[in-house]
């Protein structure tokens, strides 16, 4: 019988103990390697992308020939104003990648030694630098469309008269938002969060390239798509899936978001849905690469992406969230 992927040695590179035995030292020259990847690990000025600096000696710091500007490893990143160590850093991308589900912020300040608002933050920006990989992405070919609501809950009454039918919308809480996927059939998957199935449409149309082939339930809002795509259906009243006909892929992200919700964070909805969907976007888009190819593409898409201005400073101000 064949084995899983994520049970064969070719989805394990990296270890944890790797990451954890490296010096400072070490991992510093580790993130200027992929950070300048490009360069050959060569300090590029962030500012006017100049190749010639001078080194300093006494701190690990440049200085650009060009124009003048003082930078480190992680100026200009995600990692800007770091106050923990470099190998920190690395091992919180380590462990983000080991988790299939997911890894909440209290598992990750527990076992960085840090503060769960530090690790909260953490945890986003790199979710912000995942996410990056979908913008102005389109999908095309075969595409499976579909949708799944989270968030919301509204507990029973204890009594069994005082309860209400929470299907109703007049019964619920107005928080409850819903994830929409277009999935590619072995393919890329786009994620974006909407109040409710049918207000997607439009976005739907900007996100899958014409002459596409999309498939999806027999909900009535579905009907529009057929103006601009070849769009076949699948009565899931009367089967789960006839064949060519399912939405059997977008199904299955939904179920590890879901796993995610319940098992891992217990609560993705609000503001930050649209995060957490994007995570399990990348997570099910790069399932097939091993633990250690999964951390070069994180910390490179963190090196690659600019201050983060939702994130940084989030605890120091009246949160945009709010």
């Amino acid at each position: 019988m064949p084995q899983h992927f994520l049970l064969t040695s070719a989805a394990k590179t990296l270890s944890l103990k790797a990451v954890m035995r490296m010096s400072d030292e070490e991992a510093h020259e580790a993130f200027r390697q992929i950070r300048w990847a490009d360069s050959a690990g060569e300090p590029c000025c962030p500012r006017c992308a100049c190749l010639a600096v001078y080194a300093y000696t006494t701190r690990r710091l440049w200085k650009c020939k060009g124009c003048g500007h003082q930078f480190s490893a992680t100026s200009g990143t995600i990692f800007a104003g770091r106050k923990l160590e470099m190998r920190d850093y690395l091992l919180a991308v380590a462990i983000f990648c080991n988790g299939a589900k997911g890894v909440s912020a209290l598992q990750l300040s527990r076992d960085l030694d840090v503060q769960y608002k530090t690790a909260f933050v953490l945890a986003h920006k790199l979710r912000e630098a995942m996410a990056a990989e979908d913008i102005g992405a389109v999908v095309s070919g075969e595409v499976e469309v579909d949708g799944a609501y989270f968030g919301g809950y509204v507990k029973p009454a204890n009594w069994k008269e005082h309860r209400r039918d929470r299907r109703f919308r007049c019964n619920q809480n107005g928080k409850r938002r819903v994830v929409i996927v277009a999935r590619e059939r072995n393919g890329k998957t786009l994620t974006f969060v909407t109040k409710t199935e049918d207000a997607s449409i439009p976005t739907i149309k900007e996100r899958v390239a014409l002459g596409s082939t999309i498939y999806a339930d027999e909900a009535a809002h579905w009907d529009r798509l057929h103006a601009r795509y070849l769009t076949k259906r699948i009565n899931h009243s009367e089967v789960y899936s006839d064949g060519e006909g399912c939405t059997n892929q977008a199904e299955s992200f939904f179920s590890r978001l879901r796993r995610a919700e319940l098992g891992t964070y217990h609560h993705v909805a609000g503001p930050y849905l649209a995060a957490y969907a994007a995570e399990m976007d990348w997570r099910e888009d790069h399932r097939r690469l091993s633990n250690g190819e999964q951390f070069m593409m994180v910390v490179g898409a963190a090196a690659g992406r600019p201050v983060s201005r939702q994130w940084k400073g989030y605890w120091q101000r009246q949160s945009q969230f709010d």
